[in-house]
């Protein structure tokens, strides 16, 4: 009955429907006053073209039906990553017993954020056979995807009247943040003192004699190293690979306030920053934490785990710049988060005063500070060089990076 009365209004606001309802009457008219054997079979002409319109808007475009398959290009954790492209396979089953000359059919993809992309391509539809439709997405970002309702459009074999039908396949996957391969972290290393001297030997972490394994062999390995039992096996080098003493715990700081960023890019470029780093903890086997301040906070305590790790990155897939309020009252409200003698790295585009009271805010609970700038396209070289100053002046460190592609080297890995 619905869909009986969805065609109706359709129909009625369309100017077609108005020309053949006049066309009819007209033909009705022309039998009642003037009679005649031309005259019922003009009327019975139109009748039956009437009555096929109303069969095809009930029973044609609106039964027809669908199915999608997804193929994704992804790496060897079959994961999707931002830049990859997701291949598309559309079946369209149009219905048996009414002949419909072609489909147009239409694709909406939904981003979390409101983004949309629409696919639209054109079928001729067999008769008992399903029609295929391929495509492939363009290279999306970080991000949740939808499939909304398939649109088909189709016109009757006069091209008189115009008929829309709309079925649901569903189709939802997710896209991780961007991320870069970092080598090496200064504040993670051994004797390092970016966090100052008195940490230096507690920020340590020397290899023991344990072997946890075996690794492919890297250029300056030491020959005692070499694992020589594997290298004959699989006739590459192999090295052995030590068990470490534990670093302390590391706790990332995202900042989601929507007034600290003036362009989106800035935040995407800090989640970005945020999930290279957590890539990078899990290699290393790094206890690793996630906090957002954002609109409500969202914390996940330090942890080595596989699945922890999984579940902090696919919390920065759709997460927004909505936050607002006061830094450290949030942080206080949080405390247990933030344990003593952690490494507390703020990713934040702030240079102000707002950066320096968090970053005191966590000294104070006796964490070690390291700032991670997001400079924006504007930020000017004085305004850096006076950042860091006032960090340098209150013994803490940090860097400024524009792009992901500068991460590793302003960590210290190199490019």
């Amino acid at each position: 009955m619905r869909a009986v009365l969805e065609t109706f209004r359709s129909g009625l606001s369309s100017l077609n429907f108005w020309k053949i309802a006049s066309l009819w009457l007209v033909c009705l008219f022309y039998v009642l006053f003037q009679g005649g054997k031309t005259s019922l079979m003009l009327f019975t002409m139109v009748s039956l073209l009437a009555l096929y319109w109303v069969v095809g808007g009930l029973g044609g475009i609106k039964r027809v039906k669908g199915s999608r398959t997804l193929s994704q290009e992804s790496d060897r954790s079959g994961m999707l990553k931002a830049g990859d492209q997701v291949h598309v396979k559309l079946q369209v089953q149009p219905p048996k017993f009414m002949p419909l000359p072609y489909i147009v059919v239409r694709e909406h993809l939904q981003r979390h954020n409101g983004d949309s992309w629409m696919f639209e391509d054109s079928v001729v539809p067999h008769f008992r056979k399903e029609s295929t439709i391929i495509y492939q997405t363009p290279p999306l970002e970080r991000g949740k995807y939808v499939f909304a309702g398939t649109e088909c459009h189709s016109e009757d074999i006069f091209g008189l009247m115009k008929h829309k039908g709309v079925f649901e396949t569903g189709g939802e996957f997710r896209i991780l943040p961007r991320t870069v391969f970092i080598p090496h972290w200064r504040l993670q290393s051994r004797n390092s003192r970016l966090a100052g001297p008195e940490t230096a030997i507690a920020l340590s972490r020397r290899e023991t004699t344990q072997i946890n394994g075996v690794r492919d062999y890297i250029y300056g390995d030491r020959i005692s190293r070499i694992h020589w039992n594997a290298t004959a096996k699989t006739g590459t080098w192999k090295s052995k690979e030590f068990e470490h003493e534990s670093l302390p715990k590391t706790i990332l700081v995202l900042d989601a306030h929507s007034i600290s960023y003036v362009q989106p890019s800035q935040f995407e470029l800090a989640v970005s920053i945020a999930a290279s780093l957590l890539e990078y903890g899990a290699r290393e086997r790094i206890s690793m934490g996630l906090c957002t301040l954002g609109k409500s906070f969202r914390g996940f305590l330090p942890a080595e785990g596989y699945l922890e790790r999984q579940q902090m990155l696919h919390y920065l897939v759709d997460i927004n710049a909505d936050g607002y309020g006061a830094y450290k009252d949030m942080l206080e409200a949080k405390r247990e988060y933030f344990p003593s003698g952690a490494f507390f790295i703020l990713i934040s585009p702030l240079t102000d005063d707002k950066m320096l009271g968090i970053m005191r805010w966590a000294k104070s609970r006796y964490m070690t500070p390291y700032h991670i700038h997001t400079a924006g396209p504007g930020t000017g070289a004085s305004r850096q060089g006076q950042w860091k100053a006032s960090l340098q002046d209150r013994g803490m460190k940090g860097i400024s990076v524009t792009s992901l592609s500068e991460l590793p080297s302003a960590l210290g890995g190199g490019r």
